[in-house]
């Protein structure tokens, strides 16, 4: 059985992919720079698919599959809510739903320092930016944007966390705004935070309009 082959980039953009489907050609796309995410793998002249599911292009050429499943494939740029599990002297060990506990190192904050290392105990939640990621090596993350900002990232207290398909996350962070956080928005005041890894935080003035938002976010998926 042969695999499907792609004539141009945008073939597979939107439609369903399956595992060792060729979704594109780079020989077509000598002069560009292609980076990729979730799903794909290169082999060569060509990008192939290595789970069933939606091929989507970020512009300019960013190309991931899209699927609702519970496990995480870390990718450099993604945004992830991950739980402490353990501390040395140089960096935090970060349990993100991957394959591999990932690796917070202790300067990698805002204006970070030997002086002013932050102490997290084990159990503590943190939005956090994936900066590595390689198949067999355990990922790097900072508390930093590309520029060194701390952004919206860092400690998340309070509120409730948990957890959804990597497709729902994908989608509460879809611009324009999804509808059920649109409609939320209208009737609750709320914060949330969505990692790509499957995991959403909540937080609100009272214990029922987090309830009542998590319940809302989580109902939407089925």
């Amino acid at each position: 059985m042969e695999n499907k082959q792609s004539s141009s980039p945008a073939s597979f953009i939107g439609s369903t992919v399956i595992p060792g489907d060729v979704v594109l050609d780079l020989s077509s796309m000598a002069n560009q720079t292609i980076k990729l995410g979730d799903g794909l793998r290169e082999d060569r002249d060509a990008i192939s698919a290595m789970k069933a599911g939606t091929l989507r292009c970020k512009k300019p050429n960013k190309y991931r599959i899209e699927s609702c499943q519970k496990r995480y494939v870390p990718c450099a740029g993604d945004t992830v809510l991950g739980i402490v599990v353990d501390s040395k002297r140089d960096d935090f060990l970060i349990d993100i739903k991957g394959p591999a506990l990932a690796f917070l190192p202790v300067l990698a904050f805002e204006g970070g320092t030997r002086r002013n290392i932050p102490k997290f105990e084990v159990g503590t939640l943190l939005y956090l930016r994936v900066v590595k990621a390689k198949f067999g090596m355990n990922p790097e993350l900072s508390c930093t944007d590309a520029h060194g900002k701390a952004a919206e990232f860092g400690l998340l207290k309070d509120g409730y966390m948990f957890e959804t398909s990597t497709g729902l996350s994908r989608k509460l962070l879809s611009s324009p705004t999804c509808p059920v956080l649109e409609s939320l928005g209208k009737k609750l005041p709320f914060e949330i935070a969505v990692g790509l890894n499957g995991r959403v935080w909540v937080n609100a003035a009272s214990p029922h309009t987090i309830i009542a938002a998590a319940n809302a976010i989580m109902n939407s998926e089925s």
